[in-house]
């Protein structure tokens, strides 16, 4: 693999880690053209493992005999480019704190019943736009025993690389894809769905009834204003957590989590030695 001197901002080649939007990069039109970045050696050795094809790496100097040397193995015949920091620093417009970035290609798109087709617990994303909220929403869904992760149009992209770096490379092990029209595409695959959300006719998230479904979907809302009116009133259950002093909600992120553990399959969770880091 050729090692590619950086001295300039203006290299040809480098530009995928610099100048390009995240929507540039997803290219909506062309999904099997569009690409994504990941940063930090874990976060791409993870991505490697799920079978992500790799086209350009940028690295620290000190990383290419360090850190990186195993991965400069693994993605055979591509660029690797380096460069002093700060010059690195001034082309993506920050400090490296971990060292490394790989430019890999994205997947076709799932089907929604491919996704679910062995999943008993899945968690629908709906609406949330927060990049940290989406990459800790993942690493709660890979932590916790979920199947699989919908997402509707309007939310946030899982593999935005701020969401990808918070997820800690979690966005790569849980299977997802985008739903239209996620509650309906969920009955039809036999699933039962509970929104998260504050009502009148809200049931307690240990209510034994929830806990009894073979298949389960949590309806997640945005940061701000939650669910829509009409999202709540066609999930089969409204669920809220009961919570202390007063408190009447938690951040989307967190409020996932609790659910995702509370709610957990029976087989969800088989956690071998070693697994509990």
């Amino acid at each position: 693999m050729p090692i590619i001197e950086i001295t300039s901002l203006e290299h040809s080649g480098v530009e995928v880690f610099s100048t390009l939007t995240e929507a540039q990069l997803r290219n909506r039109l062309d999904p099997l053209r569009g690409i994504f970045i990941a940063e930090s050696p874990k976060v791409i050795r993870v991505a490697l493992d799920a079978g992500y094809e790799p086209l350009a790496l940028l690295c620290e100097r000190k990383h290419i005999e360090g850190d990186a040397a195993d991965i400069i193995q693994r993605v055979g015949d591509i660029p690797v480019y380096t460069g002093a920091r700060d010059l690195l620093a001034q082309l993506t417009g920050y400090t490296l704190t971990r060292g490394v970035l790989c430019a890999m290609r994205r997947k076709q798109p799932l089907e929604v019943s491919e996704v679910c087709r062995e999943a008993r617990r899945v968690a629908v994303i709906y609406g949330v736009t927060d990049t940290t909220n989406i990459g800790a929403i993942f690493r709660s869904a890979a932590a916790l025993g979920i199947d699989a992760v919908l997402l509707s149009p309007d939310s946030c992209d899982p593999l935005n690389r701020r969401a990808v770096r918070v997820s800690m490379g979690s966005v790569f092990l849980v299977p997802w894809t985008w739903a239209e029209k996620p509650f309906a595409q969920l009955k039809a695959l036999g699933f039962c769905t509970a929104a998260l959300a504050l009502t009148d006719q809200s049931v307690s998230l240990d209510d034994p009834s929830l806990k009894a479904e073979p298949r389960l979907a949590f309806v997640l809302g945005t940061e701000g204003d939650g669910l829509p009116s009409d999202a709540i009133a066609e999930a089969d259950y409204v669920v809220r957590i009961p919570m202390y002093h007063g408190v009447d909600s938690l951040n989307v992120a967190a409020a996932s989590a609790v659910a995702f553990w509370e709610l957990r399959s029976k087989d969800a969770l088989t956690i071998k030695s070693g697994d509990t880091q």
